[in-house]
C-alpha cells in the first residue's frame, strides 16, 4: 500500500510540475452550406437597410438625383405630406378603428377562450381549427366575398365595415392568444372561489380578470398592430373618411397627378415610425415564440 501510494504521488506531483500546453485560438469552422445560408442572410439585411435607408434619406433630401447622397437637406416634404394627404385626419381614423377592434375583440375573446381552455365539449377540435383559418389564411381570399356582403348591407365605405372586417382576423387571434394564459391558471383558485359563493360571473371578473391581465394586455397590443398593419380587409371596405394610415399611403403613391416621391417617403416613414413603436411596444409583454408554440400545437 505504501509503495502504492509512493508512486500515486509521484505521478501526480509529475503531472502537476509538467507545463501545461499553451491554448490555440478558437477558430470557427463551418459548412459551405452554412456559409452560403449565411451570406443569403447578409445579402437579405444589406438590401433591407438600403431600401428603408434610401426611403428615409429621400425623405429629407432636397434632391437627390445621382448621387450618393443629397445636395442638400430640408424637413417641409414632412409638412406637405401632413397638409395634402390630410395625415391628422387618417391618423384619427387609424387610432379609432384600432381601439374599438381591440375593444371589441378583447370583449368577445377573453371569454369565449375561457370557455374553451375550461370546457370539453363534442368538435371542440373542430372550433380550434375554424378559429385558426382565418389566421392562416390570406385576408384577400375572403376579404373579397366579405367586402360583398358588407356593399350588399350599405356598411361597406364606413368605419362600422372597416371595423366589422377587421374583427374576423382579430377575433380568432385574441382566443388563440389568450387560452393558453387560461389553461396556466391553476383550477383550483375557481373552485375555492365557487366554494366561497362566488358566481361564475364573479370568479372570472373578480378573480381570473386579474390574473389574465398580461395575457389581455399581450393580446390587446398584438391585436392593435395587426389592425395598423392591415392592408387587404381596410382597402376593400374602407370608404374615403374610413382610410387608415396603410390604405392612405398605398392612395398617395397610385393616386394620379404630379406630387414629389419626397413628400410619399415622408410618409411612408412616419408609417414606419408608428408600426415600429407598436412592435416594439407588443414584443415588450409577449414572446412571439409562446404563439407560434401554441399555433403548432392546435395544428
Amino acid at each position: 500500500m505504501a509503495v502504492t501510494d509512493t508512486l500515486a504521488g509521484s505521478d501526480v506531483a509529475g503531472t502537476a510540475d509538467e507545463p501545461t500546453a499553451p491554448r490555440g485560438k478558437r477558430r470557427f469552422v463551418a459548412s459551405p452550406a452554412a456559409w452560403l445560408v449565411w451570406g443569403v442572410v447578409v445579402f437579405f439585411f444589406v438590401n433591407l437597410a438600403a431600401l428603408v435607408g434610401s426611403v428615409l434619406v429621400n425623405s429629407f433630401a432636397r434632391q437627390w438625383f445621382g448621387t450618393w447622397l443629397p445636395n442638400g437637406w430640408t424637413t417641409k416634404w414632412y409638412s406637405q405630406a401632413w397638409d395634402s394627404f390630410g395625415l391628422l385626419h387618417v391618423i384619427v381614423v387609424t387610432l379609432q378603428v384600432s381601439g374599438l377592434v381591440v375593444g371589441i375583440s378583447l370583449l368577445i375573446g377573453v371569454p369565449a377562450s375561457f370557455v374553451l381552455a375550461r370546457r370539453s365539449f363534442p368538435g371542440k377540435s373542430l372550433v380550434f381549427f375554424a378559429f385558426l383559418l382565418p389566421i392562416m389564411m390570406p385576408p384577400i381570399t375572403y376579404g373579397i366575398p366579405l367586402a360583398t356582403v358588407l356593399y350588399k348591407y350599405e356598411l361597406a365605405g364606413t368605419m362600422t365595415g372597416v371595423v366589422l372586417a377587421n374583427l374576423v382576423p382579430s377575433v380568432p387571434f385574441v382566443i388563440l392568444t389568450m387560452t393558453p394564459f387560461v389553461e396556466q391558471v391553476d383550477r383550483r383558485i375557481e373552485d375555492a372561489a365557487r366554494m366561497c359563493g362566488a358566481g361564475l360571473t364573479a370568479t372570472f371578473t373578480r378573480i381570473l380578470a386579474p390574473l389574465l391581465l398580461p395575457g389581455i394586455l399581450a393580446a390587446g397590443i398584438l391585436v392593435l398592430v395587426r389592425t395598423v398593419a392591415m392592408f387587404e380587409l381596410t382597402f376593400l371596405t374602407a370608404g374615403p373618411d374610413s382610410q387608415t394610415l396603410v390604405v392612405a399611403l398605398y392612395y398617395s403613391m397610385s393616386a394620379a397627378g404630379i406630387r414629389a416621391q419626397q413628400s410619399v417617403d415622408a410618409m411612408a416613414v412616419i408609417y414606419t415610425s408608428m408600426m415600429l413603436v407598436l412592435l416594439v411596444i407588443a414584443l415588450r409583454f409577449v414572446n412571439p415564440t409562446q404563439l407560434v408554440a401554441r399555433v403548432k400545437e392546435e395544428q
